[in-house]
């Protein structure tokens, strides 16, 4: 119960600085993001771009936790991950809220599920995110980010939903590592590291097990 007061005051929190206390929009900021999500990025400080399309990486990631842990909530878990392309962990905080330990998995893996599952999804996710921050440090202008972020809503709250959705991650691993038999805190730590503890995390951790399995064999853990 503690857990979800607070993940409940923070969403509130979030919501509350995001409207009240962040900067304000600035006056091109609807031109911008229509330009990063139609591709035309000409004169945008590739550092803006690489977080923006970062972004959209994210709610794979918690995707492929997320549509598992759902399977044995009251509440679905697909409305918020849906939802979270758009806004990030304003979508996300309200589930972490309302949902319960769920370290089992009942049923068998549809479609969906076995790709968000599969490693090779967390190896192209982890490639994509590579090229993006590598694009953003070696090309960005760091002096133009931080004068926008702290002058444009949308880039300073963007900027801090990333921070939060680092944060975050590690509150579900560890019913996700139960759910596939795997004890192992070494890797519960690395959830931390951000955005690539994720990504490393969906890499190695072992396949979810069908109806019927019980355990995982000594042939699935994976080698740290």
């Amino acid at each position: 119960m503690v857990k979800k007061i607070g993940f409940g005051l923070l969403w509130l929190g979030f919501i509350a600085y995001a409207f009240l206390l962040a900067p304000p929009d600035a006056p091109h900021t609807f031109e911008l993001i229509k330009n990063l999500s139609t591709g035309q990025w000409q004169g945008i400080n590739p550092f803006i771009i690489a977080l923006f399309n970062v972004m959209g990486i994210w709610p794979v990631i918690y995707s492929a936790v997320l549509f598992i842990d759902g399977r044995g909530q009251k509440i679905p878990a697909w409305p918020f991950a849906t939802a979270s392309f758009a806004v990030g962990a304003f979508a996300l905080l309200p589930y972490l809220a309302l949902r319960n330990s769920n370290p089992q998995f009942a049923g068998k893996k549809n479609a969906l599920i076995k790709a968000l599952d599969s490693r090779i999804t967390g190896i192209l996710l982890t490639i994509a995110a590579a090229i993006l921050v590598g694009y953003g440090l070696l090309a960005g202008d760091w002096g133009d980010f931080v004068q926008q972020w702290q002058t444009s809503r949308f880039i300073h709250v963007m900027s801090l939903d990333f921070c939060l959705l680092s944060l975050l991650f590690p509150a579900l691993l560890g019913d996700d590592m139960a759910r596939r038999g795997w004890k192992n805190s070494s890797i519960w730590l690395i959830g931390f590291i951000p955005l690539f503890g994720p990504l490393f995390y969906l890499c190695v951790r072992p396949p979810l097990p069908e109806v019927g399995v019980d355990k995982i064999s000594p042939q699935q853990q994976p080698t740290i």
